[in-house]
C-alpha cells in the first residue's frame, strides 16, 4: 500500500494516515529535505527562482507531512500520534534551525533583497514589494533563529528551542488528559434542576436524558452551559474548582513546565541580545514596543473599569432581590449572570438556541459571504478524504464561477481525542506554479459544539454562532487571497497581532439584523426569529461588556508581564494582575496558567494582547459599514468588495497598518471599539 505521506496528496488521505505510516515516511522525508537543502546551500544563486522558490520546494514535502501529523494530534489524539510527535519533534526542530541559521542563505537573501530594491526603484510593482517583504521577513526570522550566534551560544540556543518544543507538547497533552479525566456523575433528577433539555441530552450520552444518569464534565461544550444554568451549586463548585486547577496535580502538573518555559524564553532572548522575550515576540509584530502594548491595555482598562463597577453592583442587587444572601463566588457568577440577562432582556439561552440549527446557520453564513465578497460556497462531501465521519468538505467559487479554494469543517466536540476551543488553519496555500497555473488554498475550520441530539438537531448557543463566524473569518483570509507568492498568501506573514482582524470582523455580522434574520429559523416550526426576540438579543450584546473587556485585558497583561520579566512565582504575578483588573473572579487555588494553552502551547507567548490590538482595527473596519448604513445594500456590497480586495486579498504581502489605511483611509482609532462595546 502506498504511504499517504510520500508525498501528501493535494487532498490528504487522512483515513490512511496512521502513526505507523508517519513513522515510516518521516525519516525519508527528512533525509531528502536535508540533501536538497545542503545542495542549495552550496550552489543556490541569489535569484528568486533559484533561491527562494527552490528552498521552499526542497522543504515542502516534509512540512506538509508534519502539518498533517500535528493536525491529527489535535483532532484524533492518541498515544500512537504522541509517540510520533515526540520521536521526531527534536529532529524537525534541529532541521528548521539548521536552515534558519545558515549564514550562506542569509547572505543570499540580503543580496537578492538589494537586487529587488534596485529593480523597484526603476519600476515599482506590487509583486516586487511583496517579494522584498518576504525577504525581509526571512532575514528577520533568521536573526531570531540565531543566525548571528556562534559556537557555544548557538549550541545553547538550539538546545533551548528543542527543549521548549518538547515542553509545549507535554503541556498540551497534560491539558487534554486533565480535561477528559474529570467528571461528575448525576443520578437523580433533582441534581439536574435548571439544566436545559438540550444539555441534559448531551450529558446523558447514549442514555435516556429523562432518566439519566448524566455526566457533567469540564470540556467546553458542557462546562459553560452547565455553569450558566445548573441550580446544583455543589456540582457547580466542583466543576469550577476542577476547571481552574486543571493540569496542576501529579503526573499532569504543568506548574514546572510553566516555570521552565518562562526561564528558557528569557535565556533565549538574552542570547539574541534582547532584554526580554516580550521584545523578541514584538520584533515580528505590528505593535512597535512593549510600552505601546502596555499603553493600550491601560487605556482600555481605564475605560472599562467604571462601567465594570456599575455592572457588579447591579448584579449583586439583582441576586439579592432574587433571594441570594451570600457572596457571589466564582462558581455562582455565570449562573447569576445568566439569570440577570434573562430578566433584563426576557429570553433564555435555551429558547434562543432553537433558532440556530447548525446546517441553517451555515447556509446563512455562506450567503453572507456571497453578499459581501461575491463568492459561492458549495458542499463537496466525498470529493476528499476526511478524518472523522462528522467532517464536512466544501468548495469555494469566485464571482466568475471558477473554483478558488476548498475547506474542511469539523464542528463537534470529541473530548477524548480532540482538543478544546476553536481554530482555523491551512493545509495548502495559494501559489502561482512554474507552468502558470495556480495552486488553490485548502483550509480548515474546527469548532467544539455539542454533538447533534438523537433527532439530528445540532442546536447552537449564540456564542457558538459567533465562534463559527470568527473562525470562518480566518478561513476566508486564507482562501480569498490573490497573492501569488506562497510565503505571503493567506495568513502567511501577517503579523500575529493583526491576524485576528479578519475573524473579529465577521463576528459583528452576528448582530446585524438583516444577516441574522436570513438564517435564524425555529428548528421545529421553521418560523423566522421574531423581531422582538432579535431586538432583545441585540440589546444584550454589551451585557457586562466592561467585565468581559477587563477579563481579556487581564489575560493580556499577565502574558506580557510574565515575558517582560519572568517572576519567581508566576502564579503570584497572575494573582496580582487578576486582583487589580478582575477581583473576585477566581478561587484562591486557581492555576489558570497551567491550562493557558494560548501562551504555553499555542504561539501566543507575549502576543495575547493581539486579540485587543486586532479588535481595535476590526471594530474600526466594521465602523465603516455602520457609517455607510447597514441598510444600504449597495454600500454594504461596495465596502464588502473593498474589504475583500484589501484585508482578504493582500494577505501578508503588505504591512497590516498599510492594509488598514487602504481600506479606511487613515490609521486605526480606538473610539469605534469603545462605542460598539458601550464603554463611552
Amino acid at each position: 500500500m502506498a504511504n499517504p505521506f510520500l508525498p501528501v496528496a493535494d487532498f490528504p488521505d487522512f483515513p490512511k494516515m496512521t502513526p505507523e505510516a508517519a513513522d515510516e515516511a518521516l525519516p525519508r522525508l527528512l533525509a531528502e529535505a536535508k540533501t536538497r537543502v545542503d545542495a542549495l546551500e552550496k550552489n543556490a544563486p541569489a535569484t528568486w527562482e533559484g533561491l527562494v522558490l527552490a528552498l521552499a520546494d526542497a522543504q515542502r514535502p516534509l512540512w506538509r507531512a508534519w502539518r498533517c501529523i500535528t493536525h491529527l494530534l489535535s483532532v484524533c489524539n492518541s498515544e500512537g500520534w504522541r509517540r510520533v510527535q515526540k520521536k521526531y519533534q527534536g529532529d524537525l526542530v534541529a532541521f528548521e534551525l539548521r536552515v534558519g541559521q545558515s549564514r550562506r542563505f542569509y547572505d543570499r537573501f540580503k543580496e537578492l533583497k538589494g537586487k529587488l530594491e534596485a529593480e523597484a526603484k526603476k519600476a515599482p510593482s506590487a509583486q516586487l514589494a511583496c517579494r522584498i517583504r518576504i525577504l525581509e521577513k526571512n532575514m528577520s526570522s533568521a536573526e531570531l533563529s540565531g543566525v548571528a550566534l556562534e559556537g557555544a551560544k548557538q549550541k545553547r540556543f538550539n538546545e533551548i528551542q528543542e527543549e521548549s518544543e518538547k515542553l509545549e507538547a507535554d503541556y498540551r497533552d497534560h491539558v487534554l488528559d486533565a480535561t477528559k479525566a474529570f467528571s461528575v456523575l448525576l443520578t437523580t433528577k433533582v441534581e439536574t434542576e435548571g439544566l436545559p433539555e438540550s444539555l441534559k441530552k448531551v450529558l446523558a450520552g447514549d442514555g435516556d436524558p429523562a432518566k439519566g444518569p448524566w455526566k457533567a464534565s469540564i470540556e467546553d461544550a458542557v462546562y459553560f452551559p452547565f455553569m450558566k444554568h445548573s441550580k446544583n451549586r455543589p456540582v457547580r463548585e466542583a466543576l469550577c474548582r476542577a476547571r481552574c486547577t486543571r493540569a496542576s496535580e501529579g503526573a499532569l502538573d504543568n506548574t514546572p513546565i510553566v516555570a521552565k518555559l518562562l526561564a528558557l524564553r528569557q535565556e533565549l532572548a538574552e542570547l539574541l541580545g534582547y532584554k526580554s522575550y516580550a521584545e523578541v515576540s514584538l520584533a515580528e509584530k505590528s505593535a512597535p514596543s512593549v510600552a505601546a502594548v502596555e499603553s493600550l491595555i491601560a487605556k482600555l482598562a481605564d475605560a472599562s473599569r467604571p462601567f465594570a463597577v456599575k455592572e457588579d453592583a447591579a448584579l449583586d442587587k439583582f441576586a439579592q432581590g432574587a433571594g441570594w444572601t451570600g457572596r457571589i463566588e466564582p462558581w455562582d457568577r455565570a449562573y447569576w449572570n445568566e439569570r440577570q440577562r434573562e430578566k433584563l432582556y426576557s429570553y433564555s439561552e435555551e429558547e434562543l438556541s432553537k433558532y440556530f440549527d447548525l446546517p441553517v446557520v451555515l447556509d446563512g453564513l455562506f450567503r453572507l459571504a456571497t453578499r459581501l465578497f461575491g463568492i459561492t460556497v458549495e458542499p463537496a462531501d466525498g470529493e476528499a478524504p476526511v478524518w472523522h465521519p462528522d467532517v464536512r468538505f466544501y468548495r469555494v467559487r469566485g464571482e466568475k464561477g471558477n473554483v478558488i479554494a476548498h475547506f474542511y469543517f469539523d464542528p463537534y466536540s470529541r473530548p477524548a481525542t480532540k482538543r478544546g476551543g476553536a481554530w482555523a488553519h491551512s493545509f495548502r496555500s495559494r501559489m502561482r506554479l512554474a507552468d502558470g497555473s495556480v495552486q488553490l488554498p485548502l483550509a480548515l475550520v474546527c469548532c467544539n459544539q455539542a454533538v447533534p441530539d438523537k433527532s439530528g438537531r445540532a442546536l447552537m448557543r449564540f456564542s457558538e454562532v459567533e465562534t463559527l463566524f470568527h473562525e470562518f473569518g480566518h478561513a476566508l483570509q486564507h482562501m480569498l487571497t490573490t497573492v501569488d507568492d506562497e510565503a505571503a498568501s493567506g495568513f502567511g506573514m501577517i503579523e500575529w497581532d493583526a491576524v485576528e482582524v479578519a475573524s473579529q470582523f465577521m463576528e459583528n455580522w452576528c448582530y446585524d439584523e438583516a444577516t441574522v434574520k436570513s438564517f435564524a429559523r425555529h428548528v421545529d416550526t421553521k418560523e423566522p426569529i421574531p423581531g422582538t426576540l432579535l431586538a432583545r438579543v441585540r440589546a444584550a450584546k454589551n451585557y457586562r461588556a466592561a467585565n468581559a473587556s477587563l477579563g481579556q485585558l487581564a489575560y493580556a497583561k499577565v502574558d506580557m508581564e510574565l515575558h517582560v520579566k519572568p517572576p519567581a512565582d508566576p502564579n503570584a504575578l497572575k494573582n496580582k494582575v487578576f486582583a487589580e483588573l478582575i477581583p473576585g473572579r477566581t478561587i484562591p487555588e486557581d492555576r489558570m496558567l497551567n491550562s493557558f494553552s494560548h501562551i504555553f502551547a499555542g504561539g501566543y507567548a507575549a502576543g495575547y494582547y493581539g486579540y485587543k490590538w486586532s479588535e481595535v482595527m476590526s471594530a474600526d473596519v466594521f465602523g465603516a459599514f455602520e457609517e455607510a448604513g447597514l441598510g444600504d445594500e449597495a454600500a454594504v456590497r461596495r465596502l464588502g468588495r473593498r474589504y475583500r480586495d484589501t484585508f482578504l486579498a493582500l494577505g501578508g504581502s503588505v504591512d497590516p497598518m498599510e492594509v488598514f489605511r487602504r481600506f479606511r483611509g487613515r490609521a486605526p482609532e480606538v473610539k469605534a471599539l469603545l462605542r460598539q462595546s458601550g464603554l463611552v
